[in-house]
């Protein structure tokens, strides 16, 4: 068998690339993972290289460990890495350390992936989605001053009226967080981009980002943290992953719900959240389901036998 012309190659890989991009959101689409770059090049550009190379950086990782292709082409080799990129990018004062940094967390990510897609295929483990950048995300924080990284001062959601504009605005935020941003028009462009991919996808984010911040303001949280968004991206990336799985409406609810109450949490904790509250949630639903429909296979064959 030819191998593949170098353009090929390189369309495959770029295909690969704007995957990764998509499946931050659980999409695996071109057009939506096109999308999500147009929002960081809207609302925060200078995060934009830090986001390629990650990307590039967990797909050369896969392939040089001959993970299977299909896997690399939808993209499941490349969000984490992604997410590393973006995090570092928003984390940390540029040095030419940083680069190496990206690099070598975003092989990391795949590393660590590759097993567990392995066991989840094999023995129905509990999927990964974003733990890989979040657990990676974490050690990098802690190791910031032992590897002599300058942290970026953490930047204050401005104070905004709460009203109908600035409350509409805020639904956007809650999906624009999802890769750091907080301009309302990054939250549309990736709106649009679930769109693209998935309508049903898109109207259960926008439902998760807008209970995230009814919540929010419900519980007295504060308020400009709400309208940045900052209580609506783990609701939002619940109900995607929840929504594709289940086509009732009440479990992508509770897991909603749960992600919002766990988020809290993590500030007692001094850890960032992160994504780890939509991954607890989810979780949580998905071993909840499990557990319920073993015991309705067990339950059966009793009342059969009375």
């Amino acid at each position: 068998m030819q191998p593949l012309p170098l353009p090929l190659h390189a369309l495959r890989g770029l295909r690969a690339l704007l995957n990764g991009f998509s499946q931050i959101f659980l999409q695996s689409h071109p057009g939506c993972g096109l999308l999500v770059i147009l929002a960081l090049a809207l609302g925060a550009p200078h995060l934009l290289p830090g986001a390629l190379l990650g990307g590039l950086g967990s797909m050369f990782t896969a392939h040089w460990r001959g993970y299977p292709r299909a896997d690399i082409e939808i993209g499941l080799y490349g969000y984490n890495g992604i997410l590393l990129g973006l995090l570092i990018g928003a984390q940390f004062s540029w040095s030419p350390a940083v680069p190496l940094l990206i690099l070598i967390s975003a092989g990391l990510s795949s590393l660590v992936l590759a097993p567990w897609m392995r066991r989840l295929r094999e023995c129905r483990w509990l999927p990964a989605f974003t733990c890989p950048f979040v657990v990676l995300g974490w050690l990098l924080l802690w190791l910031a001053t032992p590897l002599q990284l300058q942290l970026l001062a953490a930047a204050s959601p401005a104070a905004l009226p709460l009203d109908w504009s600035n409350g509409l605005a805020a639904l956007a935020r809650g999906l624009g967080q999802v890769v750091f941003l907080d301009h309302p028009l990054s939250g549309l462009c990736l709106l649009l981009g679930l769109l693209l991919a998935d309508r049903r996808c898109a109207c259960w984010a926008l439902l998760g980002s807008a209970l995230g911040l009814a919540l929010a303001l419900y519980q007295g949280w504060p308020e400009h943290s709400a309208l940045a968004g900052l209580y609506g991206y783990n609701g939002a990336l619940a109900a995607i992953a929840l929504s594709q799985v289940h086509r009732t409406p009440w479990l992508p609810l509770l897991g909603i719900a749960l992600a919002l109450l766990l988020q809290p949490g993590f500030s007692a904790l001094g850890l960032p959240a992160l994504t780890m509250p939509f991954i607890l949630a989810c979780w949580l639903v998905q071993a909840g389901a499990e557990s319920w429909k073993r015991t309705v296979k067990a339950g059966a064959p009793a009342r059969r036998t009375q």
